[in-house]
């Protein structure tokens, strides 16, 4: 059970068999590189990436804290955080966005679409259980392939946030937006954070499929 205040807030348990689950590693060293080096991946996500990790993402928040120091600046951060972000991604979305955003074609895509799609989910208790319901969105729990498709999908939040000229920085569904002030200029870099917050709300409501 997840979250605290919640009666019931339930996160599937996906059963994948050994097999599944090595193909999947086979596929993910294949992939990797290619999604690595598209231009649209989200180059300041620093989980599930080698050499990449909570260390990276504090040293690298932390310089950018510094530098501004050094400049006589001070540092805005605000913290976001995604509410059930592994259960929310639409898979006619990711499958987009893997199309058009990553160049995914051909029986790869096929693949992909394969793993996503004809999920059931159901729940047990005792020795009842519910009618088996389609899953259209989320990534299997515990899955190989899970940690990638989410970054793939949230990887146009970057695009967003550095078009308001705010800095960034990610860590899974942990986002960290920061801005510099100035003593002179405080209130425009203020409204540029306001406007990038209020944009990432909406996109977020819309379910824009623009990657």
């Amino acid at each position: 059970m997840r979250g605290v205040g919640k009666i019931c807030d339930f996160w599937p348990i996906s059963h994948c068999n050994y097999i599944s689950k090595i193909l999947e590693r086979l596929f993910l060293t294949r992939i990797q590189s290619h999604v690595f080096s598209s231009p649209n991946f989200n180059r300041h996500q620093s989980a599930y990436r080698r050499n990449y990790s909570t260390e990276t993402a504090l040293l690298s928040t932390t310089n950018d804290f510094f530098q501004s120091s050094d400049t006589g600046k001070s540092t805005l951060l605000i913290s976001l955080d995604l509410s059930a972000a592994f259960d929310t991604i639409d898979h006619s979305i990711l499958l987009s966005r893997l199309y058009t955003s990553f160049g995914l074609t051909g029986t790869v895509y096929s693949w992909l679409k394969s793993y996503l799609t004809d999920r059931y989910q159901s729940v047990h208790i005792g020795q009842h259980s519910s009618t088996p319901t389609l899953c259209t969105s989320g990534v299997p729990q515990g899955s190989v392939l899970g940690p990638l498709l989410f970054t793939i999908f949230t990887s146009p939040v970057s695009n967003i946030i550095s078009l308001h000229n705010v800095h960034q920085h990610q860590y899974a569904d942990d986002t960290q937006l920061f801005i510099s002030l100035s003593p002179t200029h405080f209130s425009a870099e203020i409204s540029n954070l306001t406007g990038c917050i209020k944009f990432l709300v909406l996109y977020k409501r819309l379910g824009i499929k623009s990657g």
